[in-house]
């Protein structure tokens, strides 16, 4: 029978569910076991998809073309196993399944309220993943933090669960804080207490308290929260800050936390977890040889979670290449055809990020034209794709008006243009071009040497395409269109023959990038971009 286990959050938001998540999950997987992580996340958007960047941090997006919330990107890039659609569940997907269910008939003229209704339905997709017979135990990360108002309907689908499954089948990991008063200079357990009995009072018992803190906690105070929160005091699982997440799992061994976890739910533990290549990859992240300065040309640069995956294929990237990437992020806004040197001299590399909307713009094409005729390392994703298109039109081909049709509906160069099939689409809401999609690389081409193969496939999150129209003019300029989608021609892929790197993809190559699998085309932007801090 699938085990499930169930991660909820105390006293505040943000003290890292996912990673502990992640990091058990990781552990339980180096012992052999099939594991899965899901997100429910109280907000009743649908998915993330529609909101912007600031408000939650990056979209992740599946092989599946699920919208989905950042964590996700955490599990994948942990256990190096793809997620779905079934990975990440919001409370507006939740009432509106019930509210159709309701439409169709189905409760039989019944009053449909939270309970049972809306909590059954959570249930139901709590054990989706469980009972597809694919995974021995199934993670769930409750959003939010226990007290909102929100979550509620969350905590009373894991205590009836719980009930329902019976407690060596399902168990409660709570995460909370444990504060260090600097002017009493000691740390203080009142804050979990308060934030365990508010779960007590919902009728929930956690198995496992796992107390983030920034200084060790001592024996005594293992005690005392054991005590006063009914839970075993070896279950009292201390969560200290680390330099990275990537040590959180090496942490959590340390404390037992797989160890107590197997126990309570009365698996074997069949083999010490085998997490040496996970060593190795730490150890090179941590003794690198060489440095690298890349600069990252966004419109959300204040939130640097709003690129999350692709500060963390980074970090993948610069362990592979046992070099420290510094990572120095350039509000788009901020540039200008006067300032473009100055803000961007001093970069071994370059990369421009994807977004939406025509703010910041400008500054990415001038960025990019700087670039190009300086010949430093360019990487190009989506968005920062298309702006080196438009620059390339721009500035090579002469197309004084080429831009695109998402900036300017007007113009007389539509470089860029909406995809044919997103035109008759009204609703905003998972209706991109999403999810993995085939290309096939030019044989010959810097895209393909790189990949070492002519077929892949890659994840997309777009509306807007390269305008076939003027493929053969660029490409008669020296801007090759190396990758093509084979069913509809989609240009995927642009490069530059003469140029040390300079290589710009429609889709996200970030989403797939993985500590076991670093992805490969951040690896050699990395090797070439230290080469060039080499050169100089």
């Amino acid at each position: 029978m699938t085990k499930y286990i169930f991660v909820t959050g105390g006293v505040t938001s943000s003290l890292g569910k996912g990673i502990i998540s992640a990091s058990l999950a990781k552990l339980l997987q180096a012992r052999g076991y099939r594991v899965t992580i899901q997100k429910f996340d109280p907000y009743i958007n649908i998915d993330p998809g529609t909101l912007n960047p600031y408000e939650h941090g990056e979209c992740y997006v599946t092989e599946d073309g699920a919208e989905t919330d950042l964590d996700l990107g955490h599990y994948e890039r942990f256990l190096n196993v793809p997620t779905s659609q079934a990975n990440n569940i919001t409370t507006g997907r939740i009432y509106q399944n019930v509210i159709n269910k309701e439409r169709e008939g189905a409760y039989l003229g019944k009053t449909v309220q939270v309970v049972p209704h809306i909590t059954d339905e959570i249930k139901r997709n709590m054990r989706l993943l469980g009972e597809s017979g694919n995974f021995d135990v199934v993670i769930t990360e409750i959003g939010g933090t226990v007290g909102d108002i929100e979550s509620l309907p969350y905590v009373e689908a894991v205590r009836q669960l719980r009930w329902e499954l019976g407690h060596q089948t399902a168990l409660v990991i709570h995460l909370t804080l444990v504060p260090y008063l600097a002017a009493a200079g000691e740390l203080k357990t009142k804050p979990t207490q308060h934030s365990v009995k508010t779960l007590l009072e919902y009728g929930v018992q956690p198995d496992i308290l796992v107390c983030r803190t920034e200084h060790h906690i001592s024996a005594e105070i293992r005690n005392k929260i054991a005590l006063f929160c009914n839970v075993d005091a070896n279950a009292v699982i201390e969560s200290i800050d680390a330099s990275t997440i990537y040590d959180v799992p090496l942490l959590m061994r340390k404390e037992n936390l797989d160890g107590i976890v197997l126990k309570k739910l009365k698996l074997s533990a069949k083999v010490e977890p085998d997490l040496e290549s996970w060593k190795d990859f730490l150890g090179r992240l941590k003794n690198p040889t060489s440095e690298v300065k890349i600069g990252l040309v966004g419109k959300y640069v204040e939130l640097p979670d709003a690129y999350k995956s692709i500060s963390e294929a980074f970090i993948h990237a610069g362990a592979k290449n046992e070099c420290k990437v510094h990572v120095k992020y350039i509000p788009s806004e901020s540039l200008t055809k006067d300032n473009a040197v100055q803000k961007l001299k001093g970069l071994n590399g370059v990369l421009v990020a994807p977004g939406f909307g025509s703010r910041g713009i400008e500054g990415k094409i001038e960025a990019i034209k700087y670039i190009r005729e300086n010949n430093i390392p360019f990487f190009g994703i989506c968005l920062g794709m298309q702006c080196a298109v438009i620059e390339f039109g721009r500035n090579v081909l002469g197309l004084k008006d080429a831009h695109s049709t998402e900036m300017n509906e007007n113009t007389k160069d539509a470089v860029i243009s909406m995809m044919e099939e997103q035109k008759k689409i009204k609703n905003k809401g998972g209706t991109m071009r999403l999810g993995a999609y085939a290309c096939e690389l030019k044989k010959g081409s810097k895209a393909a040497a790189i990949y070492g193969k002519t077929k892949i496939s890659e994840r997309h999150r777009h509306r807007y395409e390269f305008n076939n129209k003027y493929l053969a003019s660029y490409e008669k300029a020296g801007m090759i269109a190396s990758g093509i989608n084979p069913e509809n021609n989609l240009v995927e892929v642009v490069e530059l023959k003469n140029h040390p790197f300079f290589v710009a993809v429609q889709f996200h190559p970030e989403l797939k990038s993985t500590v076991a699998n670093p992805h490969p085309l951040f690896v050699n932007f990395v090797a070439v971009s230290l080469a060039n801090s080499q050169k100089k």
